[in-house]
């Protein structure tokens, strides 16, 4: 039976050196450039008619604009408008990432906690930013819960600046940990099918069950990282 963990293998494509260093394009790499030309073709392909009755691929294009954009309209306000190109730009790049890591023979970067890691810090860099930069040293009291009595502050003031730190490592452990667990059970029992011969339709047909779930697993993984970080932005944007 195969390894099922050995789909996770990050493998170099093409050697590159660069001065000592190793700069090869890995799976991992080559998928990420997939995952932003993907992207870029699917927007191009959508708005390059801009028909007043859209087509099929208008309607996605549009419907994923205005998904995002509801998102960050509910949960940020008005003042979320600037963010829009980076909230958008990180939820295409998890849900096609997610998308294509389930076509047979690819790999799925999401799977990494070192990659899932690097975006959530993006998103806890650029909020933390942006918390200073609209607040100053007003920021400060978002640690610093309402209505609590003066006793309590030595206590809480530590339990929120700990939950505050903690937040790149929740979401990029959800994201990472779904998008391994699923795959690592599709591949558990597709190792079943040929083995079990007659009975492998059993393992066969959970493994089309999973796929389907694994499709919606992707977008709300993509949904669940989006609203985060939209919530994220309203309390730097608001010290709520």
């Amino acid at each position: 039976m195969a390894n099922p963990i050995e789909q996770f293998e990050i493998k170099s494509l093409v050697d590159i050196n660069l001065g000592g260093m190793d700069a090869s394009l890995t799976n991992s790499g080559a998928f990420m450039v997939l995952t932003v030309v993907s992207i870029t073709m699917f927007l191009v392909m959508g708005m390059r008619r801009r028909a007043l009755v859209p087509g099929r691929w208008q309607s996605m294009a549009e419907l994923s604009y205005e998904f995002v954009a509801g998102l960050l309209r509910d949960n940020v306000g008005s003042e979320g408008r600037k963010y829009f190109p980076f909230v958008f730009s990180l939820f295409m790049f998890i849900l096609f990432a997610n998308l294509l890591g389930l076509l047979p023979y690819s790999f799925t970067f999401t799977s990494h906690i070192i990659v899932t890691f690097v975006l959530a810090m993006t998103v806890f860099v650029m909020i933390t930013v942006v918390a200073i930069a609209r607040h100053g040293w007003k920021f400060l009291g978002y640690f610093v819960p309402s209505d609590v009595p003066a006793a309590v502050l030595p206590i809480m003031i530590p339990i929120e600046i700990i939950s505050y730190i903690s937040r790149p490592v929740s979401l990029s452990v959800r994201l990472f940990a779904n998008m391994m667990a699923g795959h690592t059970m599709m591949k558990v029992f597709a190792g079943f099918i040929v083995p079990l011969g007659v009975a492998g339709i059993l393992p066969f047909g959970v493994d089309v069950l999973m796929i389907g779930f694994e499709f919606l697993v992707a977008f709300l993984q993509a949904y669940v990282f989006t609203v985060l970080t939209c919530l994220y932005l309203n309390d730097a944007i608001h010290l709520h």
